[in-house]
């Protein structure tokens, strides 16, 4: 038993001194700033059942020097720098002499510690661990209750108030003489579950509790490093630290010029199913093309016939493609492989979506995902997903999380819309740690209790690699100034200043690219003039454009100002409001975006190409760069512009791949050219079972095998017509049209045709054309049994399945059975090769 207290090892750095001891109480970690102190941690594990803390004896410690240098490619500062460390290394022996280590990092803005076993023979488990922040000394904490995904509002509350229970990384706690200390975890990766905080009242500590009760373990490190950022409030804000933590860039991507940091154009706030049409995405490309940004996400709905479409219709504005889904279509190396699908049609990210685990188990699924991006070049954006741990400095793609509750509980929550209370709060805690999707900038918001300058400083005030703004993009075209600011707004940040305020109040942020700067500041509580000190700027004069709120009694509409400002400016804003600046030095221009013009795509002598009999095609392109193919495909170039594609010999009749022809880039982005490439028909085919050549429909994709439904792609229900089902067909809206290809080859079309039950008291019509030719129509009446056809299309090359409304109502419409008849080819087997 120690009696007293034992200082076993210290380590310093920048005037932060890190000093372990042992008493009868256990191990602990101070922090100390020159005598006073900041941070009192109490340490401990239990590994294989047994608490290591309880019965060790001190062996041995070592500290040593780590420089390193950060080059992120998104995030608060994209400017490269090298940070110096201290690690001290403590090194301590259980009863049967296994070692176990406590490793502590010391930086200028805060101290990190995690424990290891570097010795194991074999494996073991992680039972819990004893770390644990007393709160002693703290008056004032910002916190959200815990739930995997980080959803839940923030909260100010003094400490003497916080109930026991589950909270959520990042907490922020504030010191009574001013200090502050963020709480979080870094460096986690499927070796690990991650963790979250558990506030004991009684013992008035901060507990990391893991979210796997037992976790399996190796040798070496057994824990992610538990942070403490500490410093002022502005250390805090502007602290690199966490990722500073993380690992080095990995190896596959060293090189990560690909990764486009930028804003975004994404139209399922404003319109739930417009991620369904193609019409739509290209108005909002058009839009974001004006603005100059970079980047379009396609959220749920999307539907593989087109999105090759949309990449190249995007690629002529150098605007690039992502896409929503969900992490289980991710979820195994098979269903893994869509990313390399998606890839090969040009697609730039994704964004992945309802992870909502902390577990070992998911955290190998993250792993996964993020190897796989960057060995194909994907940016990928996380939502429904944990806080930012490192990962963007380990695995650049990275260029943003969600973790965050964000515009789109406007969408879901609409009685409950967010505060500006939890707005301030996080620029000082969960922006601190990485990219933050809140998707911001929502004017046309129910119930928004925010002022119009509150919601347009969003976009400088949060941080996120790709800034995907929530809103429709008309609705900031009928804002001028909102417009205008966006257009200008950079699309990366060289540096991150806090020039004024704290969570309870307002936040001041500016945020700085090449010689200028933005500035968004946000506020709570009653309209008043707000102080921007400019100090932390460098000094010197500035031309500066101020937009901020119109001081309405309803907090709606914005005005401008042009000024020369030099050490301090204010700003009146409303009631829950904001505002956001442009500054230049004297004389430099303000205003420097303008719209991008399209530029011409790669000429292809066809866009759609069969297969021979060997399974080969030949596709010319003169101005081509390259070629894109999907996984199971080869490409081989015979000459300058020429090549010869090899399909995979498994590939079905009438069924398609996408080669995307690459040819000279516009704003860093390939301009890209489709072409399908089809194995000819052959035998007999359910229509449903073969690829569209393209679609338009009222309501969502034209769907498979069941009803139209909703406005996403399977939101339908078993085909039924007059009471009649059907297990075979296509789901269509009206007005609604599908393309299908027949190469020439085909000799009768037949089925039935009619109004689907769920949708009761229309009528509609029906038609079938080939090469544009109408072969059949019929006038349709809900109710009324499925209208029979039998059509010769022989010699036709395309097919075309066509619907008219006849009412306001839209009828949804079932093609039932619909078979293809094509006399049967066969095909020589292919060559392995």
């Amino acid at each position: 038993m120690v009696t007293e207290t034992l200082l076993l090892a210290e380590t310093v750095a920048s005037g932060l001194r890190a000093v372990v001891t042992a008493d009868d109480a256990g191990l602990q970690l101070t922090a100390l700033r020159g005598s006073r102190t900041l941070l009192g941690i109490r340490l401990g594990v239990t590994i294989g059942g047994r608490d290591l803390a309880a019965e060790s004896r001190f062996l041995r410690a070592s500290t040593r020097s780590i420089a390193e240098t950060l080059a992120a490619r998104s995030g608060k500062s994209t400017t490269p720098r090298t940070f110096t460390h201290e690690e001290l290394t403590v090194t301590l022996a259980d009863a049967s002499d296994r070692e176990w280590s406590i490793d502590v990092r010391v930086a200028a803005d805060g101290i990190a510690l995690r424990y290891g076993v570097p010795d194991l023979q074999g494996l073991s488990t992680l039972d819990g661990e004893a770390t644990a922040l007393e709160l002693d000394g703290f008056e004032r904490a910002w916190m959200l209750a815990y739930q995997t995904w980080y959803e839940t509002p923030r909260f100010g509350r003094d400490v003497s108030l916080l109930s026991s229970g589950a909270y959520g990384f990042p907490a922020l706690l504030r010191g009574r003489d001013g200090e502050h200390v963020l709480v979080t975890e870094s460096g986690i990766d499927g070796r690990y579950s991650g963790a979250h905080a558990v506030v004991d009242a009684a013992e008035c500590v901060l507990a990391f509790q893991q979210a796997d009760a037992v976790t399996e373990i190796a040798r070496g490190a057994i824990t992610p490093w538990r942070v403490f950022v500490v410093g002022e409030i502005a250390d805090v804000v502007e602290s690199t630290f966490v990722d500073e933590l993380a690992p080095a860039r990995h190896r596959s991507v060293q090189d990560a010029g690909w990764v486009r940091p930028g804003r975004a154009a994404w139209s399922w706030w404003s319109d739930f199913y417009s991620g369904g049409q193609v019409d739509a995405q290209k108005h909002f490309v058009d839009v974001a093309a004006r603005l100059g940004w970079e980047h379009l996400l396609i959220d749920c709905g999307w539907e593989e016939t087109w999105v090759p479409e949309i990449v190249s219709y995007a690629s002529r504005f150098g605007i690039q493609v992502h896409l929503w889904t969900v992490w289980h279509d991710l979820d195994g190396p098979e269903k893994l492989e869509r990313l390399a699908l998606w890839r090969s049609w040009g697609v730039a990210g994704i964004k992945v979506d309802f992870m909502e685990s902390e577990s070992k188990d998911r955290y190998r699924w993250y792993d996964s995902v993020l190897r796989e991006t960057a060995r194909l070049g994907m940016m990928v954006n996380f939502h429904g997903s944990v806080i930012p741990r490192g990962w963007a400095r380990t695995w650049p793609q990275v260029i943003g999380y969600e973790a965050v509750r964000g515009s789109e509980y406007y969408v879901f929550y609409n009685d409950t819309p967010l505060t500006a209370e939890h707005n301030v709060i996080q620029p000082f805690t969960r922006n601190v740690v990485g990219g933050m999707d809140y998707t911001p900038v929502a004017f046309t918001a129910p119930g928004r209790s925010t002022s119009d300058g509150h919601e347009l400083a969003l976009s400088v005030a949060f941080e996120c690699g790709i800034t995907h703004f929530a809103d429709s993009v008309d609705a900031y075209l009928e804002r001028p100034l909102v417009a205008r600011f966006l257009a200008e707004l950079a699309p990366s940040w060289d540096e991150t200043r806090l020039l004024a305020g704290t969570p309870d109040t307002e936040a001041v942020v500016a945020r700085r690219s090449g010689d200028r700067w933005f500035i968004g500041g946000i506020a709570t509580g009653p309209a008043r003039t707000v102080e921007v000190p400019l100090d932390r700027l460098g000094g010197g004069s500035f031309d500066a454009w101020i937009v901020g709120d119109a001081l309405t009694e309803d907090g709606r509409g914005l005005t401008e100002t042009s000024a020369t400002v030099d050490q301090i400016f204010t700003v009146p804003v409303g009631r829950d409001g904001g505002f956001v600046a442009i500054l230049t030095p004297a004389g430099a221009d303000l205003f420097r975006a303008a719209p991008v013009e399209p530029a011409a795509l790669p000429l292809v002598t066809a866009e759609l190409v069969e297969l021979d009999d060997g399974g080969r095609a030949e596709i010319v392109a003169p101005a081509a760069v390259s070629v894109r193919v999907a996984p199971g495909w080869r490409a081989t170039p015979l000459q300058p512009g020429r090549w010869d594609v090899q399909a995979p010999a498994d590939l079905l009749p009438g069924a398609l791949g996408v080669v995307t022809v690459e040819g000279p880039s516009t704003r860093g982005v390939p301009t890209v050219t489709p072409v399908r490439v089809v194995r000819p028909l052959s035998g007999t085919a359910l229509l449903s079972s073969l690829p569209m050549l393209a679609f338009r429909n009222e309501s969502g994709p034209v769907e498979r095998d069941m009803s139209n439904g909703g406005g996403n792609p399977g939101d339908g229900r078993r085909m039924s017509i007059a009471g009649q089902e059907y297990d075979a067909g296509l789901g269509m809206s009206s007005p609604a049209e599908a393309h299908f290809h027949l190469g020439g080859r085909a000799e009768r079309f037949h089925g039935a045709v009619g109004i689907d039950d769920e949708t009761p008291a229309t009528a509609a019509a029906a038609i079938v054309e080939a090469d544009g030719k109408v072969l059949f129509r019929v006038d349709l009446t809900a109710g009324v049994p499925a209208v029979g056809f039998r059509i010769d299309v022989t010699g036709y090359r395309t097919l075309t399945l066509r619907t008219e409304p006849h009412s306001e109502s839209p009828a949804h419409i079932d093609w039932a059975n619909p078979i293809l008849t094509t006399p049967t080819l066969s095909y020589p087997r292919q060559s392995a090769h």
